[in-house]
């Protein structure tokens, strides 16, 4: 029998241990927090991040990484993204010889600028054909009340991403795979920091045309920037690309979306974090997806104004009026 370990107790960590236990994986959750592993050991719920969902009965939890490594077929790692390299590195001892390493975080790491994958190649010292990565629109908020939904499954192993697909499967959700690593891996990125503009727009009571022109040229941001990486251009039109980047984006359910929707109503960045109980990935992301555009000679001028507004004082206002006064420039298709 096919057995996962998921690292992080938060909502889509515990979510997507969830559907890997009622598709008959047998599945742990590790957590730091005692009280949140316990809830979930005994109680079946998590009340920090999941209060009133009935979780799997066959679904265990521990704090001691050793224990849940041990036999496991996937490691599955959704901490937050810049935790990663310092989680992995304790984790690393207790990590079986031929498991399965798996992403369910969406970040570009700070001052390195790399993708999940490469930090956890890095980090962990295992080949890329033992590396997966799960992404897709996969609103927390839906996935536990069975909602149906479909992700993506990449890897550069086929093998091993049919047999992540078969460990996910259920009736009412859906993987897909995609040998697209890097793809994927940006697709989920840098939606969320095109999520935090269109939250912020819809903050400041700005209208549908503004809404759609921030995604489609965000979509353009993200196509641009994975073609300079190498990434297959057809990623962007599929669930990891534009599905993801359309959930996100106008979703209440969206932790990024909000975030900047709080800030285009006014409210502090001091305030809109104290507002937020989960990590919003664009916030920490927006500054390395910007570095690595510049490495790479790409604009991201909604990536620029993000980073403008969250880390550098500059007013939704601002931001609004930068945007709309750039010199346009020729482009082909409008993209």
């Amino acid at each position: 029998m096919t057995k996962a370990v998921v690292f992080g107790t938060g909502s889509w960590g515990t979510t997507f241990a969830m559907i890997l236990a009622e598709a008959g994986t047998t599945t742990t959750l590790w957590g730091r927090r005692a009280e949140v592993v316990e809830a979930i050991d005994r109680r079946h719920e998590n009340p920090e991040y999941l209060p009133g969902i009935t979780l799997p009965s066959s679904l265990r939890a521990t704090t001691d990484p050793a224990l849940a490594m041990e036999g496991a077929d996937f490691v599955v790692l959704a901490v937050p993204s810049q935790t990663l390299r310092g989680n992995l590195a304790g984790w690393r001892p207790h990590i079986p010889t031929d498991a399965v390493l798996v992403s369910l975080m969406k970040g570009v790491e700070q001052r390195t600028c790399r993708r999940m994958s490469e930090v956890i190649h890095e980090v962990a010292g295992v080949p890329a054909e033992r590396i997966a990565v799960v992404s897709g629109p996969n609103l927390v908020g839906e996935l536990v009340r069975r909602e149906p939904a479909a992700t993506v499954v990449a890897g550069v192993d086929e093998r091993v991403t049919m047999r992540l697909q078969e460990a996910c499967h259920l009736p009412w959700f859906r993987a897909y795979t995609n040998p697209d690593v890097v793809g994927v891996e940006l697709g989920g990125a840098v939606k969320n920091v095109i999520a935090l503009a269109v939250g912020v727009a819809a903050g400041m009571g700005l209208g549908d045309n503004v809404r759609a022109m921030m995604m489609t040229r965000g979509l353009a941001e993200i196509s641009r920037l994975g073609a300079a990486l190498g990434a297959d251009p057809h990623t962007f039109a599929g669930l990891a690309g534009m599905g993801d980047l359309v959930a996100t984006c106008i979703s209440p359910l969206s932790r990024n979306r909000t975030f900047g929707e709080n800030l285009g109503r006014g409210m502090t960045m001091a305030e809109t974090i104290a507002a937020t109980k989960q990590t919003a990935e664009g916030v920490k992301s927006c500054e390395s997806v910007l570095d690595l555009a510049r490495k790479h000679d790409v604009e991201m001028p909604i990536t620029e104004v993000v980073v403008g507004v969250v880390h550098d004082g500059m007013t939704p206002s601002e931001a609004a009026m930068l945007l709309m006064s750039r010199t346009p420039k020729p482009e082909r298709y409008g993209v």
